[in-house]
């Protein structure tokens, strides 16, 4: 398979888009599940976009690396897409009244985007467990409300402490 892939080296990229798409997806399924307009395909599309970036930043460092002269270093485009998709994740983020909305998909966007990066420059056992944390933690975490259950408890203090 190995020397498949280095005679076909398409093939292993299209196999990696083909992985971060899926796992960037899986994480989008969740906010799906709860409503939101930034559901599978938005962080298929993340995931696939941040992995495609991380690919393209790779094989240009090692080909102009290659021809001497000139040093490219590829943690450049890696910053920019970090940069890149905390301006989509701003774009998620509202405050209506006193509660802020979208933090979580902000936050999914940007996990969704590191494991596409991950996939990018191979880290594929990294990528499939970042993608089952924070599946879990999506599903789970919500399941057992606990940001609702801080925040009855933190209404009824202040309620109490009106009442002294």
């Amino acid at each position: 398979m190995e020397e498949f892939l280095i005679t076909y080296p398409w093939i292993k990229i299209v196999l990696q888009l083909l992985l971060a798409a899926a796992l960037g997806g899986i994480l989008g399924v969740e906010r799906n599940y709860v409503g939101k307009d930034a559901g599978t395909r938005t962080f298929a599309l993340i995931s696939l976009g941040a992995c495609l970036f991380t690919v393209i930043s790779f094989s240009a460092s090692q080909t102009i690396n290659m021809t001497g002269g000139i040093s490219f270093d590829p943690s450049r485009i890696a910053s920019q897409i970090v940069a890149g998709i905390g301006f989509i994740g701003m774009a998620v983020i509202f405050r209506r009244g006193s509660d802020i909305e979208g933090v979580t998909t902000a936050v999914s966007i940007w996990v969704s985007a590191a494991i596409g990066m991950a996939v990018g420059v191979g880290f594929y056992t990294l990528a499939i467990c970042a993608t089952v944390i924070a599946f879990l933690i999506q599903g789970i975490l919500r399941g057992l409300d606990l940001e609702g259950k801080l925040e009855k408890w933190h209404k009824q203090r202040q309620k109490n402490a009106k009442k002294s």
